[in-house]
Protein backbone atom coordinates (compact mmCIF):
# COMPACT_ATOMS: atom_id res chain seq x y z
CA UNK A 1 0.00 0.00 0.00
CA UNK A 2 1.43 3.51 -0.94
CA UNK A 3 1.10 6.47 1.57
CA UNK A 4 1.19 9.91 0.58
CA UNK A 5 0.32 11.42 3.49
CA UNK A 6 1.04 10.05 7.47
CA UNK A 7 -0.07 11.68 10.77
CA UNK A 8 2.12 10.12 13.60
CA UNK A 9 1.24 11.28 17.02
CA UNK A 10 2.49 11.35 20.41
CA UNK A 11 1.58 13.48 22.67
CA UNK A 12 3.35 12.46 25.61
CA UNK A 13 6.95 13.99 27.44
CA UNK A 14 10.19 14.79 25.59
CA UNK A 15 11.85 11.43 25.63
CA UNK A 16 8.32 10.15 24.15
CA UNK A 17 8.30 12.01 20.95
CA UNK A 18 11.95 11.54 20.57
CA UNK A 19 12.18 7.99 20.52
CA UNK A 20 9.25 8.14 17.89
CA UNK A 21 11.88 9.78 15.59
CA UNK A 22 12.70 6.41 14.03
CA UNK A 23 9.07 6.17 12.85
CA UNK A 24 9.76 9.15 11.06
CA UNK A 25 12.81 8.01 9.46
CA UNK A 26 11.58 4.95 8.19
CA UNK A 27 8.52 6.08 7.39
CA UNK A 28 10.51 8.83 4.89
CA UNK A 29 12.20 6.03 3.76
CA UNK A 30 9.88 3.84 2.77
CA UNK A 31 7.22 6.18 1.04
CA UNK A 32 9.38 9.19 -1.03
CA UNK A 33 7.37 12.05 -1.24
CA UNK A 34 5.33 11.30 1.62
CA UNK A 35 3.98 14.21 3.82
CA UNK A 36 4.44 13.31 7.36
CA UNK A 37 2.78 15.32 10.07
CA UNK A 38 3.30 15.10 13.97
CA UNK A 39 0.63 15.64 16.28
CA UNK A 40 2.67 16.68 19.63
CA UNK A 41 2.12 18.41 22.79
CA UNK A 42 2.83 22.30 23.42
CA UNK A 43 6.12 22.97 24.88
CA UNK A 44 7.60 19.75 22.58
CA UNK A 45 7.27 21.26 19.21
CA UNK A 46 10.89 22.58 19.64
CA UNK A 47 12.53 19.07 18.67
CA UNK A 48 10.81 18.89 15.21
CA UNK A 49 10.59 21.98 14.07
CA UNK A 50 13.45 22.24 12.00
CA UNK A 51 13.25 18.35 11.52
CA UNK A 52 13.31 18.57 7.35
CA UNK A 53 11.50 15.23 7.35
CA UNK A 54 8.43 17.13 8.48
CA UNK A 55 5.72 18.59 7.01
CA UNK A 56 3.75 20.08 9.73
CA UNK A 57 3.28 19.90 13.28
CA UNK A 58 0.05 19.97 15.01
CA UNK A 59 0.62 21.08 18.67
CA UNK A 60 -2.33 20.53 21.61
CA UNK A 61 -2.01 22.79 24.22
CA UNK A 62 -3.35 20.73 26.81
CA UNK A 63 -2.96 23.82 29.39
CA UNK A 64 -5.78 25.77 27.62
CA UNK A 65 -9.05 24.64 26.84
CA UNK A 66 -7.54 21.32 26.54
CA UNK A 67 -10.73 19.29 25.43
CA UNK A 68 -12.08 22.17 22.95
CA UNK A 69 -8.89 22.44 21.27
CA UNK A 70 -8.59 18.90 21.30
CA UNK A 71 -11.77 18.81 18.94
CA UNK A 72 -10.68 21.67 16.92
CA UNK A 73 -7.49 19.59 16.28
CA UNK A 74 -9.64 16.94 15.42
CA UNK A 75 -11.59 18.40 12.89
CA UNK A 76 -8.40 19.57 11.10
CA UNK A 77 -7.70 16.22 11.11
CA UNK A 78 -10.54 14.87 9.75
CA UNK A 79 -10.24 17.62 6.85
CA UNK A 80 -6.97 16.48 5.86
CA UNK A 81 -7.94 12.39 5.50
CA UNK A 82 -5.16 11.07 6.15
CA UNK A 83 -4.01 7.76 4.25
CA UNK A 84 -2.21 6.57 7.74
CA UNK A 85 -2.37 7.65 11.64
CA UNK A 86 0.61 5.86 13.59
CA UNK A 87 -0.99 6.34 17.72
CA UNK A 88 2.42 5.68 19.22
CA UNK A 89 0.56 6.62 22.55
CA UNK A 90 -1.20 4.15 24.64
CA UNK A 91 -3.85 5.53 26.45
CA UNK A 92 -7.74 6.76 26.15
CA UNK A 93 -7.45 10.27 24.65
CA UNK A 94 -5.66 9.48 21.86
CA UNK A 95 -7.21 6.37 21.47
CA UNK A 96 -10.60 7.69 20.50
CA UNK A 97 -8.70 10.61 18.47
CA UNK A 98 -7.50 8.59 16.44
CA UNK A 99 -10.45 6.28 15.96
CA UNK A 100 -12.43 9.43 15.16
CA UNK A 101 -9.74 10.92 12.49
CA UNK A 102 -11.25 9.44 9.45
CA UNK A 103 -7.89 8.51 8.24
CA UNK A 104 -7.65 5.40 5.68
CA UNK A 105 -5.95 2.66 8.25
CA UNK A 106 -5.37 3.50 11.81
CA UNK A 107 -2.55 1.76 13.67
CA UNK A 108 -1.92 2.02 17.42
CA UNK A 109 -0.63 -0.42 20.16
CA UNK A 110 -3.24 -3.00 22.40
CA UNK A 111 -2.50 -1.06 25.31
CA UNK A 112 -4.71 1.45 24.38
CA UNK A 113 -8.94 1.28 25.42
CA UNK A 114 -9.87 1.79 21.73
CA UNK A 115 -7.51 -0.20 20.29
CA UNK A 116 -10.93 -2.24 18.73
CA UNK A 117 -11.27 1.01 16.41
CA UNK A 118 -7.84 0.60 14.62
CA UNK A 119 -7.41 -0.86 11.47
CA UNK A 120 -4.22 -2.85 13.00
CA UNK A 121 -3.46 -3.73 16.34
CA UNK A 122 0.34 -4.00 18.07
CA UNK A 123 1.27 -5.99 21.50
CA UNK A 124 2.94 -3.84 23.65
CA UNK A 125 5.11 -5.15 26.47
CA UNK A 126 7.47 -3.32 28.90
CA UNK A 127 10.16 -5.28 30.96
CA UNK A 128 11.50 -8.02 28.71
CA UNK A 129 14.36 -5.66 27.43
CA UNK A 130 13.05 -4.61 24.25
CA UNK A 131 13.92 -1.15 22.94
CA UNK A 132 10.81 1.54 22.87
CA UNK A 133 12.11 2.33 19.76
CA UNK A 134 11.75 -1.55 18.69
CA UNK A 135 8.22 -1.60 19.75
CA UNK A 136 7.28 1.36 17.82
CA UNK A 137 8.92 0.83 14.83
CA UNK A 138 6.29 -2.65 15.11
CA UNK A 139 3.61 -0.30 14.45
CA UNK A 140 4.93 -0.11 10.92
CA UNK A 141 6.20 -3.50 10.63
CA UNK A 142 10.03 -2.50 10.56
CA UNK A 143 11.85 -5.05 12.72
CA UNK A 144 15.64 -3.94 14.30
CA UNK A 145 16.91 -1.13 16.44
CA UNK A 146 17.96 2.09 14.80
CA UNK A 147 19.69 5.23 17.24
CA UNK A 148 16.49 8.27 17.43
CA UNK A 149 17.75 11.40 15.27
CA UNK A 150 17.33 15.44 15.90
CA UNK A 151 18.32 17.82 13.19
CA UNK A 152 20.47 20.59 14.62
CA UNK A 153 20.50 23.75 12.28
CA UNK A 154 23.34 26.37 12.33
CA UNK A 155 21.40 28.56 15.23
CA UNK A 156 21.58 25.78 17.60
CA UNK A 157 25.18 25.16 17.06
CA UNK A 158 26.37 29.16 17.36
CA UNK A 159 24.30 29.19 20.09
CA UNK A 160 26.81 26.81 22.27
CA UNK A 161 30.07 27.91 20.66
CA UNK A 162 30.88 29.58 23.46
CA UNK A 163 31.15 27.32 25.70
CA UNK A 164 33.56 24.19 23.61
CA UNK A 165 36.49 26.50 23.39
CA UNK A 166 37.67 23.61 25.90
CA UNK A 167 36.71 20.05 27.60
CA UNK A 168 33.73 19.97 29.38
CA UNK A 169 31.62 17.36 31.07
CA UNK A 170 27.78 18.12 31.14
CA UNK A 171 24.96 17.26 33.89
CA UNK A 172 21.21 17.18 33.79
CA UNK A 173 21.01 16.14 37.33
CA UNK A 174 16.41 16.76 37.60
CA UNK A 175 13.63 14.32 36.74
CA UNK A 176 9.84 14.85 36.17
CA UNK A 177 10.19 11.98 39.07
CA UNK A 178 11.37 12.21 41.96
CA UNK A 179 12.83 8.40 42.32
CA UNK A 180 14.18 8.65 39.08
CA UNK A 181 16.26 11.39 40.18
CA UNK A 182 20.01 11.18 41.72
CA UNK A 183 19.73 13.07 44.55
CA UNK A 184 21.41 16.44 44.42
CA UNK A 185 23.94 15.52 47.35
CA UNK A 186 25.44 12.56 45.09
CA UNK A 187 25.74 14.59 42.32
CA UNK A 188 27.62 16.86 44.64
CA UNK A 189 29.49 14.03 45.52
CA UNK A 190 30.39 13.03 41.96
CA UNK A 191 31.64 16.43 41.28
CA UNK A 192 33.76 16.77 43.80
CA UNK A 193 35.28 13.71 43.32
CA UNK A 194 35.74 14.35 39.74
CA UNK A 195 39.47 14.55 38.27
CA UNK A 196 38.12 16.42 35.06
CA UNK A 197 39.84 19.64 34.24
CA UNK A 198 38.05 21.43 32.25
CA UNK A 199 33.96 23.18 33.01
CA UNK A 200 31.05 21.21 34.45
CA UNK A 201 27.99 22.71 33.12
CA UNK A 202 24.79 21.85 34.69
CA UNK A 203 21.39 21.62 32.03
CA UNK A 204 17.74 21.82 32.40
CA UNK A 205 14.90 23.95 31.69
CA UNK A 206 14.01 27.24 33.71
CA UNK A 207 12.54 25.05 36.37
CA UNK A 208 15.25 23.57 37.56
CA UNK A 209 17.84 26.65 37.79
CA UNK A 210 17.57 26.40 41.24
CA UNK A 211 18.35 22.43 41.64
CA UNK A 212 21.03 23.61 39.70
CA UNK A 213 22.33 26.61 41.71
CA UNK A 214 22.36 24.31 45.19
CA UNK A 215 24.69 21.91 43.04
CA UNK A 216 26.55 24.90 41.91
CA UNK A 217 26.70 26.42 45.53
CA UNK A 218 27.67 23.01 47.56
CA UNK A 219 30.04 21.98 45.54
CA UNK A 220 33.88 22.15 46.04
CA UNK A 221 34.97 23.38 42.61
CA UNK A 222 34.94 26.62 40.89
CA UNK A 223 34.16 24.84 37.09
CA UNK A 224 30.34 24.01 37.81
CA UNK A 225 28.50 26.21 35.43
CA UNK A 226 24.32 26.61 35.84
CA UNK A 227 23.29 26.75 32.16
CA UNK A 228 19.76 25.69 33.28
CA UNK A 229 17.32 27.48 31.34
CA UNK A 230 19.23 29.06 29.08
CA UNK A 231 19.48 27.00 26.35
CA UNK A 232 17.00 25.26 24.27
CA UNK A 233 16.51 21.33 24.16
CA UNK A 234 18.06 21.20 20.71
CA UNK A 235 21.09 23.85 21.58
CA UNK A 236 21.44 21.33 24.93
CA UNK A 237 21.99 18.36 22.60
CA UNK A 238 24.05 20.26 20.65
CA UNK A 239 26.28 20.93 23.56
CA UNK A 240 26.14 17.38 24.95
CA UNK A 241 27.30 16.15 21.37
CA UNK A 242 31.08 17.43 22.35
CA UNK A 243 31.36 16.74 25.78
CA UNK A 244 33.26 14.59 27.37
CA UNK A 245 30.75 12.78 29.09
CA UNK A 246 26.78 13.76 29.37
CA UNK A 247 25.63 12.37 33.06
CA UNK A 248 21.92 12.14 32.98
CA UNK A 249 19.05 9.98 34.82
CA UNK A 250 16.80 7.56 33.12
CA UNK A 251 15.06 10.95 31.59
CA UNK A 252 14.71 13.22 28.78
CA UNK A 253 18.49 14.64 28.70
CA UNK A 254 19.53 10.53 27.91
CA UNK A 255 17.47 10.58 24.96
CA UNK A 256 18.97 13.72 23.81
CA UNK A 257 22.06 12.24 24.14
CA UNK A 258 21.08 9.17 22.10
CA UNK A 259 19.52 11.42 19.22
CA UNK A 260 23.07 12.90 18.55
CA UNK A 261 24.77 10.40 19.67
CA UNK A 262 27.06 12.01 22.80
CA UNK A 263 28.72 9.92 25.09
CA UNK A 264 26.64 9.11 28.40
CA UNK A 265 26.05 7.94 32.22
CA UNK A 266 23.13 6.94 33.05
CA UNK A 267 21.32 6.65 36.81
CA UNK A 268 19.02 4.47 37.07
CA UNK A 269 17.59 4.78 40.43
CA UNK A 270 13.87 3.11 41.05
CA UNK A 271 13.58 2.17 37.35
CA UNK A 272 15.42 -0.29 35.49
CA UNK A 273 17.11 -0.55 32.07
CA UNK A 274 15.20 -3.49 31.11
CA UNK A 275 12.11 -1.69 30.58
CA UNK A 276 13.27 -0.92 27.32
CA UNK A 277 14.09 3.14 27.60
CA UNK A 278 17.78 2.63 27.41
CA UNK A 279 20.55 4.76 26.07
CA UNK A 280 21.52 4.47 22.20
CA UNK A 281 24.47 6.13 21.91
CA UNK A 282 27.93 4.03 21.08
CA UNK A 283 29.59 5.15 24.32
CA UNK A 284 26.44 4.48 26.83
CA UNK A 285 27.33 3.34 30.55
CA UNK A 286 24.79 2.17 33.46
CA UNK A 287 24.97 2.93 36.82
CA UNK A 288 22.70 1.32 39.24
CA UNK A 289 22.80 -0.50 42.98
CA UNK A 290 24.66 -3.67 42.47
CA UNK A 291 22.48 -4.57 45.84
CA UNK A 292 19.34 -6.65 45.07
CA UNK A 293 16.56 -4.33 46.53
CA UNK A 294 13.04 -6.25 46.51
CA UNK A 295 11.62 -2.67 46.02
CA UNK A 296 13.24 -2.51 42.50
CA UNK A 297 11.85 -1.31 40.11
CA UNK A 298 8.59 0.21 41.63
CA UNK A 299 7.00 1.37 39.02
CA UNK A 300 7.38 2.37 35.06
CA UNK A 301 7.72 6.13 35.85
CA UNK A 302 8.72 6.71 38.98
CA UNK A 303 6.90 8.39 42.16
CA UNK A 304 7.13 11.91 43.94
CA UNK A 305 8.54 9.99 46.76
CA UNK A 306 10.09 6.60 47.60
CA UNK A 307 7.05 4.46 48.56
CA UNK A 308 9.27 2.70 51.28
CA UNK A 309 10.83 6.38 52.61
CA UNK A 310 14.40 5.12 52.03
CA UNK A 311 15.42 5.87 48.30
CA UNK A 312 18.26 2.83 48.96
CA UNK A 313 17.82 2.48 44.93
CA UNK A 314 20.23 6.20 44.66
CA UNK A 315 21.26 6.49 47.86
CA UNK A 316 23.49 3.11 47.59
CA UNK A 317 24.85 3.23 44.16
CA UNK A 318 28.57 2.96 44.06
CA UNK A 319 29.65 5.84 41.91
CA UNK A 320 33.51 6.01 43.37
CA UNK A 321 34.35 4.41 40.23
CA UNK A 322 33.60 7.41 38.40
CA UNK A 323 36.08 10.38 38.01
Amino acid sequence: MIYDRILIIQTAFIGDVILATPLIERLYQKYPGVKIDFLLRKGNESLLKSDPRIHKLIIWDKRKGKYSQLFSLLRTVRAAKYDLVVNVQRFATMGVFTALSNARSKVGFDKSPFSFAFDKVVPHQVGEGRHEVERNLSLIDEVGLIRPSLHLDRSMQKAVANYQSEPYVTIAPTSVWFTKQFPHERWVELINQMEFEGSIFLLGGPDDFDACEQIRKESSTQKVINLAGKLSLLSSAALMKRAHMNYVNDSAPMHLASAVNAPVTVFYCSTVPAFGFGPLSDTSHIMEVTEALECRPCGLHGFKNCPRGHFNCALKMDISTLT
